[in-house]
């Protein structure tokens, strides 16, 4: 800036900082001008007052609060003064002066009592609860908490509210600060809850008791509250017996926020709190508004299983008049014409926001209290529902039926009997809106109550839905048993799906050519869906269906027919996939040709077409293979741009006035993190998580041939592996790095990398891990977190060869987490089973969150048996640092899974080691030598197994015991039920142990029964692995004519023959070519050695096919 500019720009300060006060008011002013340029013009010179002079800018500010008498220039001056004193980059607190420090407490104390307009009240204590909570722990306003109990103690509700309005937030905020004044606050909320005449007082009043009950950690603490219920609960019924809706209305909401935090707080006095609630819930005359947030008020405490689990099942008849007011209000719907005209925006017609409240929390009740309470309660009260005369009661219960079936499966599905007789006969309700409920109902129990619905009774709900798919008179009703056949098809095997495709198919093929869209819709995609569950036995309704759906394609070009055709391009894509590529191959380059020019022209960008298409030319690729290399350079840089977009995010400030515009825009998403509202535009999300699926199926697909464009994809997923505004982008991310590694290295060995080699492999895993362990490290959801290790170690496995000292540093550091970070979930879960109410149900449910922890801990034992395998003994250092972390969960306190998986990971320590584990087996053999006898099959059979690669490399430190070791696997292997398909693999293994007990400790054995009795149980036929081994072990024995195995007077020979021929009529199964090879020529050796009369007596023990197999191979 020149120096003259610069003159001009200190004289400006000066004028606006100086004593008259006019040219600050005109800044302040600009500040709220709709101009844009005026504005941030303005925005400028703020800012540099506030870095050149805060003190001046600050009581300036102060000032015009003081004294303005423009409302809305004291407004906003409250506002920008909360904004210097906002901890954050523009706080400017301790740059100020003592004395101006002290000026603006005190101006700001004498504002709270002398303003009177309402809003610039609330914006004041806003700045003031500000200010306080960054100064106020370390004691810098003294003057402050006096000031506020004198408020709430004088006679003026202003100002008894404005105090309550501080204490709500500061609780908020620096809650542990008040503690100390508990007792005086209790007495303050009591009083004022029940005596106050104000009803902004009291709401002011319930929100600062709310907000400290929630600050409180200690349950005495909070017990001393619980006189405050009852008087909080009449502040909501008083107001709604004054008719203050609205009062009544803030109340609930912060009861709400109670019930979400604090559940238990309220339990001692549940039946009275939840007794009130539903009374509003039944008031008719009441604003529907107030009935619905005292509904979620009860469905929000149904929901609080992480703080109060099981406390509203003890409630059941409070869950039965619940239901009753939820079904009441799936009444209030009409019949609108809209509806009848099928036309597609019109799907809800006549639905009130009554019924759509009631059907979605029906859901919520559902998920939340389970099959067995909600259950009993829906068969009491639907039958009534279905028997009336109004079709508006047999539509509720249908729809009923539908939203339950999600959280009700478990128990739904014993009763399934009734359930589908019940949804069936509705079929041929005489109401139309009634026969889409009822095959709406078959299409959501299809998704909630599959497989088993499908199996057990397809013969009658397929043959319904093609029924009323001839309903030409209700379009609507057509395409909605076109879109059930889907949700059917999806949980369906193509033996329950082929009997029915000639009918099925046959009335889809006139739905297609039917006038109405929608129709057509749901035909294409209840056609894609079909053929992707029956997959080859759709080839003979190829010919017939493809030049529909191709015409489709070419003609459905104008914008009302869209997604017509996007819809007709997943038909036939998904068809393709169906019939192979040989059936496909002519058709494909057709379409193909049509899906290229629709790439190159110009698409809006609400358009569907673009997502069905980049999922059309994935499938078109998974169709067509290699063949399909050609058409990358036209599919790519679209798709690369769809997975580059830059998700549409607007951020406000949680508490500002000017909320996102909660239009109907379905495609806005909100969520609030801490202060900040955030919304996001969720079209654009979807589109970004589709493209990024897309990549990892090219890289899948194509192996080696996406290497060209690895550059590329690599540096746009990698950093979405930290994609927190969609969890579909991030999955996708994640599965995809394995493949770009595969896909690298594939090319580099196979000579199609332009010249590159493994340093460009190192140089993609150096990005590619580092990058996955950061993610790991910062990802919030259990699931994704183990798709991540599943990622990692499959990654570890093509490259974890090049990895140096400090990555694999990095790997177990963050494995330690991992593991840490588990059990501490654990410990919370365990916690919460401690709660007074918590019942069976949830235990059910804790069980299965647990089990996402226990793939979690199966992911680090792959990663690190990969690492084991890698690096072998020099491993051993890392492996070391991890025991503490490994040998808890040997505890007979831990899951079976947990047991076996901590075993493997040892059993893999002995295998890939050698000699040098053997200082670990002191610590481990005694746990490995019990735990084969475990209850648990799984866990049995790691052990044995490991039994057996101690006794292979133990050498002497495993000779002692030799005899223990016999003992237990004589346990699995004389177990009366040791071959039943659970136990079998756990026999096995224990077969093969005791194998490499004879083959390595034969001196500490008692040979001449151990050998035999070892023989007697091959040959194994369930691990097919150690079946190899255990065979192959079997013929060298044969081949060094092994005495103990031939037994005196070679008497074991036939059994060996016997087991020789079961293992050849296997095929490939037991054996592996050598193997099976060599059995060969020992047999031929034996034809000519052993006396005829024996081998002819040794075959006739056999089996007649066994016999005619040995016979061809003897004979050949």
């Amino acid at each position: 800036m020149d120096p003259e500019s610069a003159q001009l720009q200190q004289a400006q300060l000066a004028a606006i900082l100086g004593p008259d006060p006019s040219p600050f008011e005109t800044l302040i002013s600009h500040l709220m001008s709709s101009s844009n340029e005026q504005r941030s013009q303005a925005e400028l010179i703020f800012n540099l007052c506030k870095q050149t002079d805060p003190d001046s800018l600050s009581l300036k500010l102060a000032h015009l609060l003081q004294y303005s008498p423009h409302a809305e220039a004291r407004a906003m001056s409250a506002i920008l003064l909360r904004k210097q004193l906002t901890r954050d980059d523009s706080y400017v607190w301790p740059r100020l002066s003592p004395s101006t420090q002290s000026s603006l407490k005190s101006i700001l104390l004498s504002c709270v009592q002398r303003e009177d307009a309402k809003t610039i009240s609330k914006k004041l204590c806003d700045t003031v609860s500000e200010l306080a909570s960054g100064i106020l722990p370390e004691n810098g306003w003294p003057e402050l908490l006096p000031f506020m109990f004198q408020c709430v103690s004088s006679d003026s509700p202003k100002l008894q509210e404005s105090a309550f309005l501080i204490f709500a937030q500061l609780s908020q905020y620096i809650g542990e600060t008040l503690i100390p004044h508990i007792k005086h606050l209790h007495a303050l909320f009591l009083q004022c809850l029940s005596s106050s005449s104000s009803s902004d007082v009291k709401i002011a009043a319930l929100s600062a008791a709310i907000n400290f009950i929630q600050c409180l950690s200690n349950p005495s603490d909070r017990d001393r509250f619980q006189d405050l219920l009852p008087p909080m609960m009449r502040t909501l019924t008083e107001a709604l017996n004054c008719g203050q809706e609205a009062t009544a209305q803030e109340a609930l909401e912060l009861l709400i926020e109670l019930a979400g935090t604090e559940p238990r707080f309220l339990r001692r006095q549940l039946v009275d709190v939840v007794g009130s609630m539903l009374q509003i819930a039944e008031a008719e005359s009441l604003e529907e508004g107030t009935r619905h947030l005292a509904i979620e008020f009860v469905i929000t405490l149904s929901e609080a299983r992480e703080r109060a689990p099981g406390m509203m099942r003890k409630l059941p008849q409070f869950i039965s008049r619940l239901f009753a007011i939820l079904m009441k209000m799936l009444l209030d719907i009409e019949d609108d014409p809209a509806w009848h005209s099928a036309e597609t925006e019109d799907e809800d017609a006549g639905e009130t926001s009554n019924y759509s409240v009631g059907q979605e929390c029906l859901d919520r009740l559902a998920i939340s209290m389970g099959g067995n309470t909600i259950v009993p309660v829906a068969s009491e009260q639907l039958p009534a529902y279905l028997a009336a005369p109004e079709w508006q009661k047999h539509h509720a219960a249908l729809i009923a039926l539908a939203q339950i079936a999600e959280g009700c499966s478990k128990v739904m599905i014993k009763i399934l009997e009734q359930v589908v007789t019940m949804v069936l006969n509705s079929f041929q309700d005489p109401h139309p809106r009634v026969r889409w409920a009822a095959i709406n109902a078959i299409g959501q129990l299809s998704t909630d109550l599959g497989p088993d619905l499908q199996v057990q009774y397809h013969q009658r709900v397929l043959p319904a839905l093609a029924a009323a798919m001839d309903d030409f008179q209700n379009p609507r009703v057509q395409a909605h048993a076109a879109s059930a056949v889907l949700n059917f098809s999806e949980n369906c095997t193509p033996d329950i799906l082929t009997p029915y495709l000639d009918g099925i198919v046959s009335k889809l093929l006139v739905l297609l050519q039917n006038g109405k869209q929608m129709v057509q819709e749901g035909a294409l995609t209840a056609l894609a869906s079909v053929a992707d569950s029956s997959q080859g036995h759709f080839q003979k309704y190829y010919d017939a269906v493809m030049p529909y759906l191709k015409a489709i394609l070419v003609n459905a070009t104008d914008k009302s027919n869209r997604m017509l055709r996007a819809k007709a391009m997943e038909c036939i894509s998904l068809v393709g996939m169906a019939v192979g590529k040989e059936k496909f191959r002519d058709d494909a380059k057709q379409v193909m040709e049509v899906l290229m020019s629709l790439q190159g022209s110009q698409m809006e960008t609400d358009d569907p077409t673009t997502s069905y298409m980049l999922q059309a030319w994935a499938r078109l690729c998974k169709c067509l293979g290699q063949d399909f290399l050609p058409y990358m350079s036209v599919v790519m840089p679209s798709l690369l741009q769809s997975a580059q977009l830059k998700p549409d995010v607007t951020i406000t400030s949680a508490d500002s006035d000017n909320d996102i515009e909660e239009s109907d825009d379905e495609s806005m998403e909100t969520i609030t993190l801490g202060d900040k509202r955030i919304g996001i535009k969720t079209s654009v999300l979807e589109e970004k998580a589709t493209a990024c699926n897309m990549l990892c199926c090219y890289a899948d697909e194509l192996k080696e041939g996406f290497y060209p464009w690895i550059d590329q994809v690599a540096p746009t997923l990698v950093p979405l592996l930290k994609f927190y505004f969609h969890e579909e982008v991030r999955k996708a991310a994640v599965s995809a790095m394995p493949e770009l590694l595969r896909s690298a290295k594939l090319a580099v060995e196979k000579g199609l990398a332009q010249g590159r080699n493994e340093s460009y492999i190192k140089q993609l895993s150096d990005y590619i891990i580092p990058a996955l362990v950061e993610a790991l490290h910062k990802e919030p959801d259990t699931e994704i977190c183990a798709s991540m290790l599943d990622a990692l170690n499959e990654c570890l496995q093509i490259s974890g060869s090049l990895l140096d000292e400090s990555q694999v540093r990095c790997i177990v550091d963050e494995l330690k987490q991992v593991i840490t970070a588990s059990s501490s979930r654990k410990r919370e879960r365990s916690e919460r089973a401690k709660a007074e109410d918590f019942d069976a149900e949830e235990g059910e449910l804790l069980r299965e969150e647990n089990e996402q922890e226990e793939e979690v801990f199966e992911q680090v034992g792959e990663i690190l048996g990969t690492l084991i395998k890698t690096f072998k003994a020099s491993f051993l250092l890392f492996f070391d640092e991890l025991s503490s972390y490994l040998t808890p969960m040997w505890g007979k306190d831990k899951t079976a899974e947990e047991r076996r998986i901590a075993i493997c990971i040892f059993d893999d320590v002995a295998e890939q080691c050698h000699e040098a584990a053997l200082k670990y087996y002191d610590t481990y053999l005694p746990f490995l030598l019990e735990a084969c006898n475990d209850e648990n099959a799984d866990v049995r059979q790691a052990a044995v197994y490991g039994l057996g690669v101690c006794a292979e490399f133990g050498g002497a430190v495993f000779k002692p015991l030799v005899g223990e070791a016999l003992s237990r696997l004589n346990v699995v292997i004389r177990h009366p039920n040791a071959l039943q398909s659970d136990n079998v693999m756990a026999y096995d293994n224990a077969v093969s142990a005791l194998g490499k007990i004879c083959q390595f400790h034969r001196d500490s054995i008692d040979s001449a029964q151990v050998v035999p009795a070892w023989l007697n149980c091959l040959p194994i036929k369930g691990d097919l692995i150690e079946a190899k081994v255990v065979h192959d072990q079997l013929c060298s024995m044969v081949e060094i004519s092994d005495r103990e195995l031939l037994g005196p007077n070679n008497q074991y020979l036939p059994k060996i023959v016997a087991v020789f021929a079961e293992v050849l009529c296997a095929g490939k199964d037991l054996a592996t070519e050598q193997t099976t090879s060599r059995m060969i020529h020992l047999l031929k050796q034996l034809q000519q050695t052993l006396p005829p009369s024996t081998l002819a007596s040794t075959l006739s023990s056999l089996q007649p096919q066994q016999q005619l197999a040995l016979q061809s191979i003897l004979s050949s």
